[in-house]
């Protein structure tokens, strides 16, 4: 049989070979091109040509290795090769289809599984020919379209996958099997999943203002005056705030994140936590639910909608942006709760100005804060400004550790020391408070994963109205105020009787080609949020993935889950992006249950892709849970503690990223712990190993300068294991002694140490207090004093596999 396909204007392939049945082979790898392909049943010489090529004859058709070398060749030429640098959305329908065949054809050629590969084959030619050629493989077709539009070209390949499972599944299920998992898959009544709040007459209190007009003061206010409370916020530095605050207001209270609890001893009905973490099944008078616009969050939004349909409180209180008026209201109708709004305004002034910095880094004075959105820019601004201006920068960013953003800020907002300037990420917009006085956008495009997009207005203006604070965390400790509310009326509008510092806040742009930008989204409208996120119950997760045979990928089951729920509009299931890699990259660990893979997937792990040093770390720690054992913090291989005794590499944005990922492990870790507290039973050490890591990054981030000499002697926070091993026996039976009295005294076991508990228990000085001296870091390792109560040897030679488990 002889096939001509046409590739482009310029190429063409002629093959005649013996035993060619299927045409979908060749079809299965178009460059960018939709081919126009003839078939006809005459014989010919067994021969391949690229015109403009080399042609050959052959007497068995083209190997893989010639066949993928000659793709290759082709797309040197393909005439889409733009699709690599435009977004999808921007694409045509014909190079999209060129597109997603391409990458078809890459797995076609590198499966190993027949029926995969004809399966594959089927698609290809649907795509190719533009046809639908049965009513399996049609959905698949629109699915791989809608997702490279969505997700961009490297879904595909998941995509594909899902929809090979999904093919199988549905030969296999009978009609009634499908019945059954659309009921559990009608998820249009989040609502009815609370049956014992339902039974509440709770009254919600929306409290709505810009950045900076004192409505969650307000609300925290009231928690006060309450016998027994929650506050849930977005971050674990919001939670410690208020923590701390109630505490210090002699209202005794627990902190409750995922990878940290510090449980108050006596009778404590407060309780502060991250949204996450909500006790949905404990009667509160008060609860107070912060940031209540992340309720529409794609990924988060489902712990907000929970807390607020979930939450046992008499008073209900929200704190946010007034964009989430109309589906706070339409929420509170469908739970029959009673609504009041109070409405705020904006404590101290908040200026655009008509010029921006005309890009020289000599106009940035005291107090000022410059926004970029990637972590090298954040890096480049940092040592520019401090190599042009001389002054000292603070650096803010989401993959820093969270108690590395509150000591950056503390510099910053220090007057008595050096450090004039902040350059952050969109990290600032919540959760730390910083006497800012000018906000500078270094740019208004921000990468969202496949391409650059402009900042949102929301993102803008909460950005913006850091600028020009009130009252940092720790005055407003210190201050009491008055409430003032009207609770007979509908509405109110509330503000604190302290008079404001009228501290002008004032926002620009380093550069003048943004400055329009920003002042265009500072007097703008906020789009309302239309949908709150939800996320299908543990419950209905099991029930649904038992139809499935053990052997299929829980990464499917949830995908499953998600393409065949049925929703209310005012819902919107959020997005699996997470939750899918985390199930793959632990698929291949057996003896995990659903509900083991169903924890694992809501951990606190971020993977951007296959090499991604987290998912060594993921696979490994399920592997303990699988073996119910084996998970002593010194034997995690992907944890590498060997860092620790490194010096420290104050130039090398390599060595900072890996004590980043390493600290990002030690809180996985830590956050299963509490999980499988059988299984992962070091948790001391772990808060420890955690703190150790904390003061390293921050001793890199201190010294990270391009305007002074770069002291090349051992900080004190880095870990020399020689003289830890030369000084370890000297202070060994001191320090047990020390740790045997704090354990006697508290009535505590060292499992349930905290890192403030080991502070403690061996008089070691809070950070935020000062630094420890470095004859005291070096004489002795915390890692080494705990792994040798525990009856080890040092962390040297345990990282190093000397020490069985």
């Amino acid at each position: 049989m002889t096939q001509n396909v046409r590739l482009a204007d310029s190429w063409s392939i002629n093959c005649d070979w013996k035993g060619f049945k299927d045409p979908s082979i060749i079809l299965c790898d178009m460059p960018l091109k939709r081919a126009v392909s003839e078939f006809s049943g005459t014989s010919g010489v067994k021969e391949y040509r690229a015109q403009g090529g080399k042609t050959g004859n052959y007497k068995d058709p083209p190997s893989q290795s010639w066949y993928s070398g000659f793709l290759r060749g082709l797309r040197k030429r393909e005439p889409s090769a733009r699709a690599v640098e435009v977004p999808a959305d921007q694409l045509s329908a014909e190079e999209r289809t060129a597109v997603i065949v391409e990458e078809l054809g890459n797995v076609q050629i590198q499966t190993k599984e027949p029926e995969f590969g004809n399966f594959l084959r089927s698609v290809i030619l649907a795509l190719n020919r533009g046809l639908q050629t049965s009513k399996d493989v049609a959905p698949i077709v629109g699915s791989l379209h809608r997702s490279f539009l969505e997700r961009g070209r490297s879904e595909l390949r998941a995509q594909i996958k899902y929809a090979y499972y999904g093919y199988l599944a549905n030969q296999r299920f009978t009609k009634t099997n499908l019945e059954d998992q659309a009921k559990l898959a009608d998820l249009r009544y989040p609502a009815e999943w609370y049956p014992a709040t339902r039974e509440l007459q709770r009254t919600i209190h929306l409290h709505v203002g810009p950045t900076n007009s004192g409505k969650t003061y307000h609300a925290l206010q009231r928690l006060e005056q309450a016998e027994s409370g929650v506050y849930a916020g977005p971050l674990r530095l919001l939670a410690h705030e208020v923590y701390t605050r109630l505490n210090a207001r002699g209202k005794p209270c627990h902190l409750v994140t995922g990878d940290e609890r510090h449980m108050i001893e006596g009778d404590v009905s407060m309780r502060s936590c991250t949204v996450e973490m909500v006790p949905i099944t404990e009667d509160v008078d008060v609860a107070v639910i912060d940031e209540i616009q992340m309720i529409g969050h794609e990924e988060r939004g489902w712990a907000w909608t929970q807390a607020v349909m979930g939450l046992k409180a008499k008073e209900l209180h929200l704190c946010g942006e007034e964009r989430t008026v109309p589906l706070i209201k339409e929420l509170a109708a469908a739970m029959g709760d009673d609504l009041l709004i109070h409405h705020y305004k904006r404590l101290s002034p908040l200026k655009t100005m008509s010029t921006s910095l005309r890009g020289d880094l000599n106009n940035l004075r005291k107090g000022d804060c410059v926004i970029a959105f990637s972590k090298v820019s954040i890096h480049r601004l940092k040592e520019d400004i401090e190599r042009t201006t001389g002054k000292r920068v603070a650096v803010i960013y989401g993959s820093l550790p969270p108690e590395i953003r509150a000591q950056q800020a503390a510099l910053f907002n220090d007057q008595n020391n050096d450090y004039d300037i902040l350059v952050a990420s969109d990290a600032i917009g919540m959760g730390l408070n910083l006497s800012i006085k000018r906000i500078i956008f270094s740019t208004t495009m921000k990468f969202n994963g496949r391409s650059e997009v402009p900042v949102e207005t929301s993102q803008i203006k909460q950005i913006a109205g850091r600028a020009g604070r009130y009252r940092t965390a720790a005055q407003a400790t210190e201050v009491s105020a008055k409430v003032s509310s009207s609770p007979d009326a509908k509405t109110s509008n509330m503000s604190p009787d302290v008079s404001p510092a009228q501290t002008l806040g004032l926002v620009t742009t380093l550069d003048r080609s943004g400055l329009s930008v920003i002042q265009k989204a500072m007097t703008s409208q906020a789009d309302p949020i239309m949908s709150a996120g939800i996320f299908p119950p543990d419950s209905v997760l099991i029930s649904f993935a038992a139809y499935f045979p053990p052997s299929t990928p829980f990464s499917y089951i949830l995908i499953r889950l998600h393409n065949t729920s049925l929703l209310n509009p005012r819902f919107h299931l959020c997005i699996l992006k997470e939750h899918l890699k985390i199930a793959d990259a632990i698929e291949p660990v057996k003896n995990l249950t659903i509900s083991d893979r169903i924890i694992f997937c809501a951990a606190p792990a971020t993977v951007k892709d296959k090499d991604d040093p987290m998912i060594p770390v993921l696979r490994e720690l399920s592997e303990c849970v699988a073996n119910n054992g084996g998970g002593n913090i010194l034997n995690i291989r992907g944890l590498k503690l060997e860092l620790l005794e490194m010096e420290v590499n104050v130039g090398s944005r390599i060595f900072l990223e890996k004590l980043e990922a390493l600290h990002k492990a030690l809180v996985l870790y830590l956050w299963l712990s509490y999980r499988f507290a059988g299984v992962f039973n070091t948790q001391a050490m772990g808060f420890y190993i955690k703190t150790l890591v904390e003061e390293k990054i921050q001793t890199v981030l201190s010294r990270r300068t391009f305007t002074r000499r770069i002291n090349k002697q051992e900080s004190a926070t880095s870990t020399n294991f020689a003289n830890i091993k030369r000084h370890h026996s000297e202070s060994k039976n001191q320090d047990s002694r020390k740790l045997d009295a704090y354990l006697s005294d508290h009535g505590r076991s060292e499992n349930g140490l905290s890192s403030a508990d080991f502070q403690t228990a061996f008089s070691i000085p809070d950070q935020s207090q000062g630094s420890r001296s470095r004859h005291d870091t070096q004489s002795r390792s915390s890692l080494d004093l705990v792994a040798s109560l525990r009856g080890q040897k040092t962390v040297q030679e345990a990282v190093k596999g000397e020490v069985s488990p």
